[in-house]
């Protein structure tokens, strides 16, 4: 028994330790916490990843900081993923400096007139130069310039393409799914309804394949908001309140907020609001702005710092 006992509490090995990051970040278990210490800049990176996702804004800053003076393709993911804390609470301005320090050092996307797509390179650097190049396109779609974002989706989009004819579509399936949001996102800011709904259906579909509850449930979000140009909210409403209730399940604290603000922008108070209780197996009443709230609170006191439109 001691012995078992012993085994329960050792240490988690190296593998174990990168498969519980890997998890957590891009998987099933989203909302485990505390995360096993990590070492070198890919765990490192990971665990600052879903430190992110659940809302632990400082820690996972932290761990940044570590991955980005490591240099080179890790130090551009860290930036980039930097960025996309900076962008969740306001902060676009902020973000699109990160996004542009990731892409030069990732390195650029090398397309358009008179140069071809730079395919040269590993899967890790072409995952790098999309992730930094579709921040830079919802960074310049938060503060209103549409077709800079459109520019730099149909950039990246294009580099995608080629290098999944030389490793495969399945090799990008996560920088599919962000290119999706983005695109969703800028159809909504352009009143095109239609094509968000294709956007957002098209990241449902890849979210599906791809294995994460993060990337699921924020799919599903970016969907519901697409919903909302039907002349019945209710499918919307419907949706957004599954969001709510699986980001809860999850510990997913910024998507909690985001369902949340979206039900109470959808005027879900009292029948609207109804949520299901994952644990209790049973419905119950959600004041929407009650929970956006809360939420905010939360994000603060884990160190989030929310940006007012005047200086995003």
């Amino acid at each position: 028994m001691a012995h078992s006992d012993a085994r329960r509490h050792a240490a988690p090995t190296p593998s174990d330790r990168h498969a519980i990051l890997v998890a957590a970040a891009f998987g099933p278990t989203p909302g485990t916490h505390p995360l096993p210490a990590a070492h070198g800049p890919e765990q490192i990176w990971l665990r600052a990843v879903a430190l992110g996702g659940q809302g632990r804004y400082a820690a996972a800053r932290a761990e940044l900081t570590r991955v980005r003076g490591t240099g080179k393709v890790w130090s551009s993911f860290g930036a980039s993923t930097e960025a996309s804390l900076l962008r969740q609470l306001g902060g676009h301005r902020a973000a699109a400096v990160l996004d542009g320090r990731a892409l030069a050092e990732a390195g650029p996307l090398r397309t358009g007139s008179g140069n071809t797509v730079d395919t040269r390179c590993d899967a890790v650097t072409v995952a790098a130069r999309c992730d930094a190049a579709t921040g830079l396109a919802a960074d310049a779609l938060g503060r209103g310039r549409l077709a800079v974002c459109g520019s730099l989706l149909d950039r990246c989009a294009t580099a995608l393409d080629a290098a999944e004819s030389e490793m495969g579509e399945k090799a990008f399936l996560r920088q599919r799914i962000r290119l999706a949001w983005v695109g969703a996102e800028s159809a909504l800011a352009a009143g095109d309804f239609t094509r968000a709904r294709s956007k957002a259906d098209r990241a449902v579909e890849l979210a599906d394949g791809f294995g994460s509850i993060r990337h699921s449930v924020k799919s599903d979000l970016v969907r519901a908001a697409s919903l909302t140009g039907l002349s019945d909210h209710g499918p919307a409403v419907d949706l957004a309140a599954d969001v709510l209730a699986r980001a809860e399940e999850h510990g997913l604290v910024p998507l909690q907020w985001a369902a949340a603000m979206l039900l109470d922008g959808l005027g879900a108070g009292g029948d609207a609001g109804r949520v299901r209780d994952i644990d209790a197996g049973r419905v119950r009443d959600i004041d929407a702005g009650r929970v956006r709230d809360l939420c905010a609170t939360l994000i603060v006191g884990r160190g989030g710092r929310f940006v007012t439109s005047s200086a995003c």
